[in-house]
């Protein structure tokens, strides 16, 4: 009988563990910025982008084109350096761009990821703070280098193994 007790309770925490891990938000950051996007996708979405605009002082979160109504305040400045990653060339540096809002105003774009329902995100570099963050692998979290040239580094190996 004691034994019965002893497993249900054991079952009892494991389930609302299992059920707290599900309804936890995120908050974003360089380093969770892919699995906090993924948070938006449901089964008909077709991309989630969070988008930076003007210095980069508050971003947000669109879905399939659709603003959603919370804005997000910015973690990083306009610092923040972002590179597209080629495999001959190396650390590209990404350009900025300019988007027209709904008024028809221009507004620069100081920094935009986007992730699809099939778990691919924009492969790039970001720099911040002397740190480098990668998000060209596709289906592995995102990995934090403590410089951009470590992560060159790393890129390099990888691409003279695969070479063999």
């Amino acid at each position: 009988m004691i034994v019965i007790v002893i497993i249900g309770v054991i079952y009892t925490l494991a389930v609302s563990k299992l059920q707290n891990v599900g309804t936890q938000k995120l908050t974003p950051s360089l380093k969770n910025l892919k699995e906090y996007l993924f948070t938006y996708i449901q089964e008909d979405t077709k991309e989630v982008k969070l988008l930076c605009l003007d210095a980069c002082e508050s971003c947000s979160v669109y879905v399939d084109g659709v603003k959603q109504a919370k804005e997000i305040d910015s973690f990083f400045d306009e610092s923040i350096e972002v590179y597209r990653y080629d495999f001959l060339q190396g650390a590209v540096r990404k350009e900025d761009a300019i988007i027209f809002n709904e008024e028809g105003r221009q507004e620069d774009v100081c920094f935009s990821l986007s992730v699809s329902k099939d778990l691919v995100s924009d492969p790039l570099i970001v720099v911040f703070k002397e740190k480098a963050y990668d998000y060209t692998t596709y289906f592995t979290p995102t990995k934090v280098y403590s410089h951009l040239e470590e992560l060159l580094e790393a890129k390099e190996i990888l691409v003279q193994e695969v070479a063999r």
